[in-house]
């Protein structure tokens, strides 16, 4: 790298959702921790610490979040045969989707396409308090 310098700035969001399935845009809360972040140039890395949540890019429109939670009940039913206890659906479809996502970050903007928004995904059972830890890196 050239210019200023190697940087990191981590950042930690928090937020509770409504159980099973909820979806949260938390492109506004990324786009603001970059702006934060004082990066001009590098990656922001978006990742949720829970074994029963996803991070997606996509269009976060209601159609599409409905067809998400069909595909989902379709690989994953609610009331499969599992032998993990109560929520074994939960954690078989955050295998399925990736819990990070790393976005480009260019003159201080996330690089997202037109239609992408970055959604959070809770596959649990019940509501819950979530953290989505941002960790923008660069110069």
């Amino acid at each position: 790298m050239t210019g200023g310098g190697f940087k990191v700035y981590t950042e930690t969001i928090r937020f509770n959702t409504r159980g099973e399935v909820d979806f949260v845009d938390l492109t506004g809360r990324v786009a603001e921790a970059v702006r934060k972040s004082g990066i001009r140039n590098g990656l922001a890395h978006v990742f949720a610490p829970h074994a029963t949540a996803i991070i997606t890019l996509n269009e976060y429109t209601p159609d599409l979040l409905r067809d998400l939670e069909d595909m989902l009940e379709r690989l994953a039913p609610r009331r499969g045969s599992y032998e993990h206890p109560v929520n074994a659906h939960s954690h078989l479809r955050s295998m399925l989707m990736n819990p990070s996502r790393t976005i480009p970050v260019v003159d201080g903007r996330l690089v997202l396409g037109t239609w992408q928004s970055i959604i959070f995904v809770d596959v649990d059972t019940h509501p819950r308090s979530r953290t989505v830890v941002v960790q923008v890196v660069g110069e």
